[in-house]
């Protein structure tokens, strides 16, 4: 039985299908948590923080600041976590952790309190950890899936014949794809 070309390309489609359907689901994964790892700088991928100014009048000096005028400052604040405790890293500036690296800082003197709250992004704080190699099996993994994207990349290039293929318009763009990050690159540095 003689191997064709449209044969060759029918396995390529085929290939390429089945392939790119398995692995569509890492792809989105990594393009989501791409986006949030390329913007580190304004979106915080891990963690989701707000933060709470209020000026409180009447707070208590310093000597008067135990762990019950602390409780009380949370409450006036609003603040639901659990007290874990508190210290002065400076004269009359209150610093207080709480359950889940959330903290309350406080100015004793201007009133000036500052509520901080950390909470984990569902889901994308665990899709970039990805991004790190979280461990051997992960390194497993996302060879396997570097490979499929060769795979699925080159059975795609070869797949179409004639003017839409890679000897016609699809090269055009496959080495246009492949000039935008060279250039980006060269004038990036």
């Amino acid at each position: 039985m003689k191997f064709s070309s449209s044969d060759f390309r029918r396995w390529c489609r085929v290939l390429h299908r089945d392939i790119s359907y398995l692995f569509a689901g890492m792809v989105l994964i990594y393009a989501i948590s791409g986006i949030y790892m390329n913007h580190r700088d304004t979106i915080n991928p891990h963690y989701n923080i707000s933060r709470t100014e209020v000026v409180i009048a009447d707070l208590p000096a310093q000597a008067e600041m135990n762990k019950e005028a602390v409780l009380a400052l949370m409450e006036r604040v609003g603040v639901g976590e659990r007290y874990t405790k508190h210290y002065f890293p400076k004269d009359n500036y209150l610093k207080v952790f709480l359950k889940g690296s959330s903290t309350l800082e406080a100015d004793l003197q201007t009133g000036m309190v500052v509520y901080e709250s950390l909470r984990r992004r569902p889901l994308v704080s665990q899709m970039t950890t990805l991004h790190y190699n979280p461990g051997k099996w992960w390194t497993w993994f996302s060879d396997t899936f570097a490979v499929a994207l060769i795979i699925i990349t080159i059975t795609g290039l070869i797949m179409l014949k004639g003017n839409k293929g890679l000897w016609g318009r699809g090269g055009i763009e496959f080495l246009i794809g492949i000039a935008i990050p060279i250039l980006l690159l060269f004038f990036n540095s």
